[in-house]
């Protein structure tokens, strides 16, 4: 796991080249604190900071070639690399180290962009053809490692967080009104959005050419649901499962330094613990949240896990104060506006972690989108259905929705029947699945000035997307959770940001693509998807707790709007204040402070969830505006800079022969 950043054909003095990098690398430090480098020539620079996971005395970057005409920064891990290096070796490659640094970098030279459908893992990477002049950028498939890009002039600028663009000269960051609109109208940025003007992500499953004629972007991988293994009985279902994410956790658990694995309280990441710990050599360490608050509170079943294994156990106690000390520093790394203050939490949790001596740990995120384990899927099935059924059907499956509400009962059933009456047709083209969740966002679009419509955006995403329109409306909500929650929320602000914030890479077993078409084998084939992850609790229900196995979804929350009402920081003036308001002319300062002002003076019972929900999106994206638009200093904790270990300078140098 690394940071890179750098430029191609920049607006910038040669001069400037090696001081700009330097700069660029150490605002993403963080991501990298054990070692740094960087390679220039007249018409490309780029760095990366390191954390050494793999090869850790020979993976050093940047890495090139014999020829020297290659040279590659890459970011993450490629979990099958052996198998690769085989592949390559037979083919007659050699290689100088033992990293997956090199595996990729020669089955680029060997394959191509053919070699990334082949790649399982999460990674980012720039690599530069000093024989072509092109610098070629690409991103895994789900999403799992950022990767930024801007135009500067006629160059391009990347990095894998938008902070290092700061060390650019003359580099101006503007939110951008439309993007922040659908940001908080869907709960998170679309693929290619940022919130700001200018700055791009390249989106998950594609690749970028950029050479001085022009940018190219191209698609490698597309999410299909439909799953290519048979499956005849539920016996061969449930061992099809066990098989896969046994494989996919032994990929992950290659390391050259210790895995911990994070555990939730919930049972997708006890099972991954459970086949770490069958995998693992050692005793693992494992991480966990409690709260205060009990009811955001999962310690019990958290420690009953623990015991279970034998665990290292790490737990952290979050109280209102942690959330509201933290929320500035978390906000500054996740650099994207967030909807809940749940990231705050995994920031805390990942110093915890690197403070243990813990570089890498697995986790259970994916498996709710994988196997449908969110309450939206039971929802889509139910909406789907509504209008074929009687009166009698419709409330026994109603009373089946959310058994995890120990609130939930007749009244309200009776609210619901209304609800789902009326949105039981389509009424957004393409986004039937999602229209009840984009309720909470319309509001929250309310607080930037002219928004139009904040879903064109996302209209636009699927309407152009090949082969959406003919999938199932099942299908279609996996297909948008993968392309926005989790890739834009899940894996990123509350995943890879807060963990690499300390130098932590998290990984992620049930993410593996043969994980993800075992699950489209068998998901709805052996009942009717509302006993939530039914097959993935009965496959290892052998061996785990009751209390975890027959647990049903307990979503991961943090308190939100209420922990800053019982806390009032200081820096709530963002919101309160019609002068610091108007600094934001992107934002509807009459709504906005209107809304901060309701959260603060009013009981939290009194504040709905839309609400909770626009005033968290509010807050970061003021702290934002503050650090990235306004340049305050970031109230984080400063690593020391990663010690530079390879400077290269080429500008001199011809490419060696082949």
């Amino acid at each position: 796991m690394c940071g890179i950043a750098g430029f191609f054909h920049p607006a910038l003095a040669i001069e400037a080249y090696p001081e700009t990098l330097l700069g660029m690398l150490q605002a993403i430090a963080h991501r990298g604190p054990d070692a740094s480098g960087y390679v220039m020539d007249a018409r490309c620079g780029l760095g990366s900071t390191r954390l050494s996971i793999i090869d850790v005395e020979a993976g050093v970057q940047p890495l090139s070639d014999v020829t020297r005409r290659y040279w590659l920064c890459y970011n993450g891990e490629i979990y099958n690399y052996l198998e690769l290096r085989d592949e390559l070796e037979a083919l007659g490659c050699r290689f100088a180290t033992h990293s997956d640094t090199e595996v990729l970098l020669q089955a680029w030279i060997q394959w191509g962009a053919a070699c990334l459908p082949r790649l399982n893992g999460g990674f980012a990477f720039a690599l530069y053809d000093r024989d072509r002049d092109e610098l070629i950028l690409a991103r895994d498939r789900y999403g799992k490692r950022p990767l930024f890009y801007a135009a500067s002039g006629e160059g391009l600028l990347f990095a894998s967080e938008m902070k290092a663009f700061m060390a650019f000269p003359g580099f101006v960051f503007e939110h951008d009104p439309e993007q922040l609109a659908s940001i908080v109208a869907v709960w998170t940025p679309l693929p290619e959005q940022t919130g700001f003007r200018g700055i791009h992500q390249l989106p998950m499953g594609h690749w970028l050419r950029c050479r001085p004629a022009g940018t190219e972007i191209v698609a490698y991988e597309s999410l299909d649901f439909e799953g290519d293994t048979a499956v005849a009985s539920e016996a061969e279902a449930l061992e099809l499962i066990r098989q896969q994410l046994r494989q996919s956790v032994a990929l992950r658990l290659r390391s050259d330094v210790e895995v911990g694995v994070y555990l939730s309280g919930g049972v997708d990441s006890a099972i991954v613990a459970l086949l770490a710990k069958e995998l693992s050599a050692h005793p693992l360490a494992t991480f966990s949240i409690g709260f205060a608050d009990q009811q955001y509170d999962e310690s019990a079943q958290q420690r009953e896990m623990a015991a279970l294994l034998g665990s290292r156990h790490h737990a952290l106690n979050i109280s209102h104060r942690d959330i509201v000390d933290n929320f500035p520093a978390a906000a500054w790394h996740a650099e994207i506006p967030a909807f809940r203050s749940a990231f705050v939490p995994m920031y805390l949790l990942s110093a915890l972690t690197r403070q243990a001596g813990i570089k890498v740990v697995l986790s259970g995120e994916g498996a709710d989108e994988a196997f449908l384990g969110y309450d939206l899927f039971k929802e889509v099935l139910l909406r789907e259905a509504w209008a074929d059924l009687d009166e009698v059907q419709r409330r026994a499956r109603l009373e089946r929705l959310y058994p995890h509400l120990a609130h939930y009962g007749p009244q309200d059933i009776a609210a619901l029947t209304g609800l789902y009456q009326q949105f039981s047709g389509e009424r957004m083209p393409g986004l039937f699945s999602h229209e009840l969740r984009f309720q909470n966002g319309r509001f929250a679009a309310r607080l930037i000035k002219n928004a139009g419509d904040p879903f064109a955006a996302i209209s636009s995403l699927v309407s152009a997307a090949p082969g959406y329109a003919g999938m199932t409306s099942i299908h279609k909500a996996q297909w948008l959770e993968f392309r926005t929650l989790l890739a834009g929320y899940l894996l990123s602000t509350q995943g890879e940001r807060m963990s690499l914030a300390h130098g932590v890479e998290n990984r992620c077993p049930f993410l593996d693509p043969a994980v993800v078409k075992a699950a489209a084998a068998v998901n709805l084939r052996f009942d009717d998807g509302y006993d939530e992850k039914r097959l993935l609790r009965q496959a290892f229900r052998d061996k785990l707790p009751p209390a975890i196995v027959d647990k049903r979804k307990f979503p991961y929350r943090a308190p939100d709007s209420a922990a800053f009402v019982d806390c009032r920081p200081d820096y709530l003036e963002l919101l309160l204040s019609a002068d610091e308001l108007a600094k934001m002319p992107f934002l509807d300062g009459k709504f906005a402070r209107s809304l901060g002002q309701k959260i603060i003076n009013s009981p939290p019972a009194e504040i709905s969830t839309k609400e909770n929900q626009a005033f968290i999106f509010l807050l970061s994206i003021a702290l934002q505006h503050r650090f990235f638009v306004q340049h305050a200093t970031p109230p984080i904790r400063k690593w020391a800079d990663s010690p530079l270990v390879r400077g290269i300078d080429l500008r001199h140098q011809a490419p060696m022969p082949e």
